[in-house]
């Protein structure tokens, strides 16, 4: 048992005692490509079958079941250093850093954080405001706000629920211009889109609405400032409905365009979930965004 990394043991007990991939990925928050991979690892490194493979599952063999007792032990001193490794005590405190997209960090997260700071006083904290991903295998930050499908499987994701996306208008830019009533009269009104970015396009698209960078009569890749030229009547524009509920003088245009909603998740390393300031914040927002969702 020398040499052998707590991670694939910790992995190891986690199947046995849930009896599949599926239902340990769901008790761990690791995928079940990751628990499959620590599992042959484990294997190789016992140079032992630990598991019999079933229909219904994932079946310990004999030689398997005798790890058991000390597989759990290990992982009662493991549990024991980690704490201590992240500094965890009965006072929370130290520096917890989150990454989030520019119109999540500028308009949701802002109040969030101001009720933790006064929950946990003693958690510091550090905003990247970016719609560019940052890399948590490299601890570039310890949480993430993404609304795209993580893919990394060393990553540790929480679903929090989705987000709608609409078209607005303010109602003095709409009385000034009129009501696009089809998707080709998008095309005769100031849209509001991106400058290199061919996200809005891409969308269009699958819409069924050909469009090109020279339709759009207002293009900035910055996506906080497209929803203050928004606010501003300068045009039409995409906004998460969610948010533009809160403004009263924005209206939303039903034409036909066919826009998936986006997923919101809450995205950890594996590695910082048992840091207890990590977890507390992360279990914080999380919570609060999945508030918002469902009250959206």
């Amino acid at each position: 048992m020398n040499g052998v990394d707590w991670t694939l043991l910790r992995s190891f007990l986690a199947v046995v005692e849930s009896g599949s991939l599926g239902a340990a990925a769901s008790r761990t928050g690791a995928s079940q490509p990751t628990l499959s991979r620590h599992i042959r690892d484990l294997e190789q490194a016992l140079d032992v079958s630990l598991f019999t493979r079933t229909p219904h599952g994932l079946d310990p063999t004999e030689a398997g079941l005798s790890l058991m007792d000390d597989a759990r032990a290990m992982g009662a001193a493991a549990e024991s250093l980690m704490l201590k490794a992240h500094g965890r005590s009965q006072r929370l405190s130290g520096t917890v850093r989150i990454t989030a997209s520019v119109i999540v960090a500028n308009l949701l997260l802002p109040s969030m954080l101001a009720e933790l700071r006064q929950r946990e006083p003693d958690i510091d904290i550090e905003l990247i405001a970016s719609d560019l991903s940052q890399n948590l295998l490299r601890r570039d930050a310890d949480l993430a706000i993404r609304m795209a499908d993580p893919t990394q499987n060393a990553l540790i994701a929480r679903r929090l629920g989705e987000t709608r996306i609409g078209l607005f208008g303010t109602r003095s830019y709409l009385r000034r211009r009129g009501r696009p009533a089809r998707r080709a009269d998008l095309l005769d009104h100031d849209v509001i889109g991106y400058d290199r970015s061919d996200q809005l396009i891409r969308g269009l698209a699958a819409s069924g609405l050909v469009a090109s960078r020279d339709d759009f009569a207002l293009r900035c890749d910055d996506k906080l400032v497209t929803w203050h030229l928004l606010l501003a009547g300068a045009g039409l524009g995409f906004a998460q409905t969610l948010l533009a509920r809160r403004h009263p003088e924005l209206d939303q245009l039903d034409i036909g365009l066919a826009i998936p909603p986006l997923p919101v998740w809450l995205v950890m390393h594996e590695d910082v979930r048992t840091n207890a300031r990590v977890r507390r914040v992360a279990d914080f927002l999380g919570g609060a965004l999945r508030d918002f969702l469902v009250d959206g």
